[in-house]
């Protein structure tokens, strides 16, 4: 818009110059009777020092422009602005200051004119432009206004969802169980993602307390009816005088359960420990080797062990550190000595990128039902609740293989389950007989 109205006011400019340029004498005066061509126009005729020798009415006294422009304009047209637009002036003009023809070449003694000034005033041009810029000004607040509100309302519709999710986790914080968020069906952007993830977290959350809770109450259950021993021995003890030799007896009885209360307590705190993953891992065969010759020394000195066990190996590097895989062997020994039959033979291998590691006894085993649960914490069989043992065996044993990512089976009649989800494992067959068999399958290193 400045660029239009101004290239306006230099056409005007430009053409008071066409008009009052022939009628300047060499002394600076304009011809006589001229002044109903120019009386309204605005115009100064200065010399080669600035000092005006002949102006319109209304522009009598000092000049328009300085002398450095007078000496500017000698050598071509000069434009120059009198007054900003802002601030606003009280005159504000726009100037034209051109050679008069012969100022070059004539020396002052000779022709006095040298350079002509034609203003016009810049009211319009400049009310036309505060208009503008006021309008602009108004325009873009009222736009920064308009988008504010639209932002606002966007985003408050754009979050929606996630001030519904944070509704629905406060109602979790505040002890609700099984709620989950609400996500839209059919979408996949940032938000339903979020909502996805969040009930993939409180799934997982939901599954681990569940877990944490089950264990309590299993843990409480079992450790329920030594105490109560405990107690009722401690009771019966107080009941009457007693001599040394049957406080010594009692005293056994109570060291009795005490060590069986300990060995409770161990079991669980390692069923509770997460299985050690070792990132160079260690080779099963000498590790059960280890724990076989340990079992078979332990029988001889006690003689307890009705025959020893039998065990084959082949190198078997597995991600398992020595401690963990000893503690895997050594529960499906204990296992096997306390619940099954002899003769007990072991055999560690390798099957293509796994290794394997097999325990057999040839005992009763385990029913199609049994086998489903045995690795649930405290699970024993019936026949089982009169010997030693927690039922936490298994349980640890699997606890150690999922998390080494391999596979552990159960099998006894032709019966068989398989705990871990190790899908490269399914091309293993079992190539056992009917006997009770306990199969450990762990990726090797």
């Amino acid at each position: 818009m400045q660029f239009a109205l101004d290239r306006q006011l230099n056409g005007d400019l430009s053409a008071d110059t066409r008009l009052l340029t022939p009628l300047i004498r060499p002394n600076g005066q304009l011809v006589p009777d001229v002044s109903q061509v120019v009386g309204s126009e605005l115009y100064q005729v200065l010399d080669r020092d600035g000092h005006v020798l002949a102006a319109s009415p209304t522009l009598n006294g000092r000049a328009l422009v300085s002398p450095r422009t007078v000496h500017t304009a000698l050598d071509g047209p000069v434009r120059q602005d009198i007054g900003a637009l802002l601030p606003t002036t009280r005159d504000p003009l726009r100037v034209y200051a051109t050679p008069l023809p012969g100022a070059a070449g004539q020396d002052a003694a000779g022709q006095k004119a040298a350079v002509l000034v034609v203003a016009v005033r810049r009211d319009h041009r400049d009310e036309a432009l505060l208009e503008l810029l006021a309008q602009l000004a108004a325009a873009g607040l009222g736009a920064l206004l308009a988008t504010a509100v639209v932002g606002d309302l966007l985003a408050r519709f754009a979050l929606r969802p996630v001030e519904r999710y944070r509704a629905q986790a406060a109602d979790i914080v505040a002890g609700a169980s099984g709620v989950r968020l609400e996500v839209p069906p059919g979408r996949h952007d940032e938000v339903t993602r979020l909502g996805d993830t969040l009930n993939a977290m409180l799934d997982a959350l939901e599954e681990a307390v569940e877990r944490e809770r089950r264990f309590v109450n299993d843990a409480s259950h079992e450790l329920r009816t030594p105490l109560t021993l405990l107690t009722t021995r401690l009771q019966l003890a107080r009941r009457r005088t007693r001599s040394v030799a049957e406080h010594e007896a009692v005293l056994a009885e109570i060291e009795t359960d005490v060590v069986r209360l300990v060995k409770l307590a161990e079991h669980l705190l390692e069923v509770g420990h997460d299985a050690r993953i070792d990132e160079v891992g260690c080779d099963l065969a000498p590790v059960a080797a280890a724990e076989v010759a340990r079992r078979n020394a332990l029988a001889r000195a006690t003689g307890r062990g009705r025959s020893a066990i039998t065990i084959t190996t082949a190198p078997a590097p597995v991600p398992l550190s020595e401690a963990a895989a000893g503690q895997l062997v050594g529960n499906l020994l204990d296992n096997a000595v306390k619940h099954g039959a002899a003769p007990v033979a072991v055999a560690v291998d390798r099957v293509g990128e796994w290794g394997r590691l097999r325990v057999t006894d040839a005992g009763p085993g385990m029913d199609a039902e049994l086998l489903a649960t045995a690795t649930r914490r405290f699970t024993r069989a019936a026949s089982s609740r009169s010997r030693e043992g927690f039922g936490l065996g298994l349980s640890l044993v699997e606890s150690l293989v999922t998390r080494a990512g391999g596979q552990l089976r159960l099998c006894s009649s032709g019966h068989h389950q398989q705990y871990g989800a190790a899908p490269a494992a399914e091309e293993i067959p079992c190539d056992h007989g009917g006997e009770m068999t306990v199969t450990v399958l762990l990726p090797t290193t």
